[in-house]
């Protein structure tokens, strides 16, 4: 008889001894989902960091992370959330009949897949300062709208070439919160020059500016090979900014600037003390939460019929 066998067998009749009112083995200790200090079977609290075993925002996290992928969920999860917000607009333009083919010469493969723009108005597209205000959702919703196939394409996958790098160097939940906030922070401005605008590329651009931020100052080779990237990569984007003409270069600068001040402000490390995670865990959550009340604000609208 194969070792396992046994073992199986004797799990299984301690289970069923239990069930009939036999003895069951005692209760094995856990691990805090704060610092994964292992803990008695019984707290309820952990002995190192005060965190609570029962509800907290780290257990919360935790069971999360179990839903996505392990590594660089956050990435995942804008990345899944984007595609399907262009998914349903893209399915809600062609019910109204305003697909429009390619058009002629390069530039007209931006026109593949263009989203009406009642569309993207109805579901949270950036408007002017006076009208963001009086509904500010569309600061949030905006950033995971978009306005074509090769606009959603072009963002992911630069989403998904830098977006891990800068998850891995602050964590998820203040990746969350960077993300959020420069893409806040990029149709702030847009919209106070009075844009009509959806993507998320000012928050791209403000993770640009994280790693911006974090390479200044700094003189070793590494440092100065990246930065040197970094601001290639910000001409590559002025310089098709200025030849697309649909492009919202205001935003860009808007989510670049709100990047680098907060790559500025923050350790560029993952939290590693009870407090830093702790902090953190809040940041990230909180981000986590505008988001969410924003879609349902968007949703709630939608069913009513509300613009």
């Amino acid at each position: 008889m194969p070792p396992r066998v046994p073992r199986r067998l004797s799990r299984i009749g301690g289970d069923v001894s239990g069930f009939f009112g036999g003895e069951r083995s005692a209760p094995r200790p856990k691990l805090c989902p704060a610092c994964r200090t292992l803990v008695g079977a019984s707290a309820t609290r952990c002995h190192q960091c005060g965190a609570s075993l029962t509800f907290s925002l780290a257990a919360a996290s935790r069971s999360l992370e179990g839903l996505i992928p392990t590594t660089s969920p956050a990435t995942y999860a804008i990345l899944t959330l984007s595609c399907l917000l262009y998914g349903l607009s893209l399915l809600w333009t062609i019910r109204l009949g305003g697909l429009q083919g390619p058009g002629g010469g390069l530039f007209g493969l931006m026109n593949i897949g263009t989203i009406d723009g009642s569309v993207v108005q109805r579901l949270g597209a950036s408007l002017p300062l006076a009208a963001n205000l009086h509904e500010p959702w569309r600061f949030v919703m905006a950033i995971f709208l978009h306005g074509s196939l090769m606009h959603i394409i072009f963002n992911m996958w630069v989403l998904m070439d830098i977006g891990p790098h800068i998850e891995e160097l602050y964590g998820s939940a203040r990746y969350v919160f960077i993300y959020v906030v420069a893409g806040i922070g990029g149709y702030a401005l847009s919209s106070f020059l009075g844009n009509f605008s959806v993507g998320g590329s000012g928050a791209l651009l403000g993770l640009i500016g994280v790693l911006l931020a974090v390479t200044m100052g700094r003189r070793s080779a590494g440092m100065q090979m990246l930065r040197g990237q970094l601001i290639r990569w910000l001409i590559y984007i002025a310089v098709w900014g200025l030849v697309v003409h649909t492009t919202d270069n205001w935003a860009h600068l808007g989510g670049l600037a709100t990047g680098f001040a907060l790559g500025k402000m923050m350790v560029d490390r993952p939290p590693v003390t009870p407090e830093e995670r702790s902090r953190a865990y809040v940041l990230g959550w909180a981000a986590g939460c505008v988001v969410a009340a924003s879609f349902v604000v968007v949703a709630v609208r939608v069913l009513r019929g509300g613009g």
